[in-house]
């Protein structure tokens, strides 16, 4: 599921899909799951988002859209600002839904849901809190950014303004990866992002994790 046209003679060719982590709320800083849970950005995830927009829009991107959760959707109104680009909010790109577990610290999860995310970290699949499923969040976001990838002329850039978890399942539906190898693609920091471009068979990982030094990565996918 690529949705690659290099090759074919279709438009589309040398397309770049970056997908762009929300900045700061203070539950990240707490490490309490967010998952749906509408968190606006703090005052430091709104200057993230502003220096990453300068950064991003250097990139001249064609096309944006973002969760409609305020952390997202206040992220990619900084890069709107600067490119003037129009932002398409898609609840096919929230947060993993993640039922009892939301709002939940990363001790208080452990402490109620030991064997639930024991297996989760093992790979298995597991509807934490009761929630989705990550093949799910990948079922319906992986085919949101496809679509919009796919309206872009050839050499377009197309940002794609999310969350930790849907970003990381969306790239391994992207590449082709069996969602248990997903676990293998390290989470993002706030406001950081990782950039897919199209290559003779299919979407490949071009940067991972970029746009500032490494620093911890702070929210539900840790």
């Amino acid at each position: 599921m690529n949705g690659s046209d290099t090759g074919t003679g279709k438009k589309g060719r040398g397309r770049r899909i970056v997908l762009w982590r929300h900045g700061q709320t203070s539950w990240n800083l707490e490490r309490r799951f967010q998952g749906s849970t509408d968190i606006e950005l703090t005052e430091t995830g709104v200057a993230q988002a502003r220096r990453a927009a300068r950064l991003l829009a250097s990139l001249k991107p064609d096309a944006m859209i973002a969760s409609d959760l305020k952390r997202a959707a206040a992220t990619a109104g900084e890069l709107a600002a600067l490119t003037g680009l129009d932002v398409t909010h898609d609840a096919a790109l929230r947060e993993t839904y993640a039922g009892a577990w939301q709002g939940l610290t990363h001790d208080e999860i452990i402490g109620r849901f030991g064997e639930q995310y024991a297996a989760w970290k093992r790979g298995e699949p597991v509807r934490r809190g009761g929630g989705e499923l990550e093949t799910e969040v990948a079922d319906r976001a992986a085919p949101v950014v496809l679509a919009h990838a796919e309206k872009l002329d050839d050499n377009g850039t197309l940002v794609v303004v999310s969350h930790g978890g849907t970003i990381r399942t969306t790239i391994g539906r992207l590449l082709g990866l069996e969602s248990y190898h997903w676990e293998g693609l390290g989470g993002l920091s706030n406001c950081c992002w990782s950039v897919l471009g199209e290559g003779a068979r299919g979407w490949r990982l071009l940067e991972h994790n970029a746009g500032t030094l490494p620093e911890p990565v702070l929210g539900d996918d840790d």
